[in-house]
């Protein structure tokens, strides 16, 4: 499949730009996707491969990186096996089938120490919500699945059955920012009564709002992939990782994701909670960098989904 049926990464150029991607770099995309983020990395790198610098590693016999020689670059994450068809014949990029959740186990095992940069789009994918047996839209009626790695895991259909319907009210609320979640959720068990509520035509029924459906939608995506908890994770060992002068550049579509990220970025924790030195200076691992650009208008012309995205970069002081 094309990279671009599969996916348009959003405010592509500053992204890259403000990775500020060097020679001998080390790198790490953890939302793969289309490979578009990828590959103009991979582009503004040597042809060479890793120059040496520092321990390098080697497979064993039992499959784990030991000292040695490694040429690797670029690793680029992704849950979903379908991202997969979209790799790049590189030698210095390795794809990572995992959740960016356990970057630091991936990284270990792949003997990486530290890096120079890493890229976060966060978000689904076109190919996500193009895909009808994958359950991301109503715009077709299929099954209610919304895991971003179906080899395991609750569906949306298992939450909207099994939840009670306090814990569904507050998934409505927390995830979709719905003032009526109560409502909803009220709604949602009374049609779980009378069927098992498994089809995206069945939820779709809920309400006649598009904007208040694809809140509904929004909030179930979150809660079946834990997206925020990911989020969190991989913020935290993304700090550990950079190098002094590394940089983190991430793409958020929604509040609760960009709250989170805009807080840490500028703080350095998850709490948002800052601390001054003696001149009131803000005590922060981190240089913020890009403070929330968005896409011009000609950008959401040629791509809409760029209209909800907002980019932050910070560098590792």
């Amino acid at each position: 499949m094309a990279e671009t049926t599969y996916h348009i990464p959003a405010l592509l150029e500053p992204t890259i730009d403000g990775l500020n991607i060097h020679d001998g770099g080390i790198y790490v995309d953890v939302t793969f996707g289309g490979g578009g983020h990828s590959r103009e990395i991979l582009r503004r790198l040597n042809e060479e491969g890793r120059r040496e610098n520092g321990e390098r590693r080697k497979e064993n016999g039992e499959g784990r990186m030991e000292k040695g020689e490694c040429t690797k670059q670029l690793y680029s994450f992704d849950q979903d096996i379908d991202a997969y068809q979209n790799k790049i014949d590189d030698v210095r990029w390795q794809f990572v089938r995992g959740n960016f959740r356990y970057l630091s186990n991936f990284m270990d095992y792949y003997g990486v120490d530290a890096i120079d940069g890493l890229i976060a789009d966060l978000g689904v994918s076109f190919h996500h919500f193009d895909e009808a047996e994958r359950g991301f839209s109503f715009r077709f009626d299929g099954p209610l699945d919304m895991r971003m790695n179906q080899r395991g895991g609750q569906t949306a259909a298992d939450i909207l059955n099994t939840y009670d319907e306090q814990r569904l009210a507050n998934v409505l609320y927390l995830y979709g920012e719905l003032k009526n979640s109560r409502a909803l959720a009220r709604r949602l068990v009374q049609m779980r009564n009378k069927e098992a509520i498994t089809t995206t035509g069945q939820l779709a029924s809920l309400t006649g709002d598009k904007k208040e459906l694809t809140k509904v939608f929004q909030a179930l995506r979150i809660e079946v992939n834990d997206e925020l908890g990911a989020l969190r994770e991989m913020l935290l060992v993304a700090k550990d990782l950079l190098r002094p002068g590394g940089r983190i550049a991430v793409l958020t579509y929604h509040s609760l994701e960009d709250r989170i990220v805009k807080n840490f970025l500028r703080s350095g924790n998850l709490e948002g909670e800052t601390e001054k030195d003696f001149y009131g200076n803000i005590l922060t691992p981190f240089k913020v960098i890009e403070k929330g650009r968005m896409a011009d208008e000609d950008e959401v012309e040629r791509n809409p989904r760029a209209r909800s995205a907002k980019l932050r970069i910070a560098e590792k002081i």
